[in-house]
C-alpha cells in the first residue's frame, strides 16, 4: 500500500523524468478538484496527500534515499503551488475552470524550483531523510506558488497600466 501511495498508482513508473509525470497528473487531477469543489476542496486534498505522503515516505525511502519513482512528494508540492491561483480565483468568486495562464505557471515554476533546489529546497532536499523527501517539494510548492502571484501581478499590472 505505501509503494502504491509513494508512487502515485505508479505514475511514478513512468520514464523518462517521472517527477515530471507526476506533476503533470498533480496538476490534471489539481485543475479538476478545484473545478468542482473549488479552493476548500483543494486545500483539503493537498492536507491529505501530504500526510499520506509523509506516510509513505517514511516506509519506502531509507536513509539518504530519494527514489526516482516516489512521486507523491510531487502531487503535494503541485498542489500547494497551485493552491495561490486556486485561493485568488476563489476569492474573486470565480466558478469555473481554473484560466491556463495560472496552472500553467505553477507547473512550470514548480519544475524549475524542483530541479534547481535554490536555498530552502536545496536544505530539505539535503537533509536525506524521508521528511526531506517531502519537505523539499512542499518548499518548492510555496516558491513556485508566490512566483505565480509574482507574475499575474506583473501580467496584469502591464496589460491593465
Amino acid at each position: 500500500m505505501m509503494r502504491a501511495v509513494a508512487t502515485v498508482a505508479g505514475v511514478g513508473l513512468l520514464r523518462p523524468a517521472p517527477g515530471t509525470w507526476g506533476s503533470a497528473v498533480a496538476v490534471a487531477a489539481g485543475v479538476v478538484i478545484d473545478r468542482f469543489l473549488g479552493f476548500p476542496g483543494l486545500l483539503v486534498a493537498t492536507l491529505v496527500v501530504t500526510a499520506l505522503g509523509f506516510w509513505a515516505c517514511a516506509g519506502v525511502c531509507g536513509p539518504g534515499e530519494d527514489p526516482s519513482e516516489v512521486v507523491i512528494d510531487e502531487v503535494a508540492g503541485q498542489w500547494v503551488a497551485l493552491m495561490f491561483p486556486s485561493f485568488a480565483f476563489w476569492m474573486r468568486d470565480f466558478d469555473g475552470w481554473m484560466p491556463y495562464p495560472g496552472w500553467v505557471a505553477a507547473f512550470l515554476l514548480f519544475r524549475l524550483f524542483d530541479i534547481w533546489k535554490p536555498g530552502p529546497v536545496g536544505w530539505a532536499d539535503r537533509r536525506g531523510d524521508a521528511a526531506g523527501v517531502m519537505l523539499d517539494d512542499l518548499i518548492a510548492g510555496v516558491f513556485a506558488g508566490i512566483g505565480v502571484v509574482i507574475a499575474a501581478g506583473v501580467a496584469h499590472g502591464l496589460l491593465m497600466g
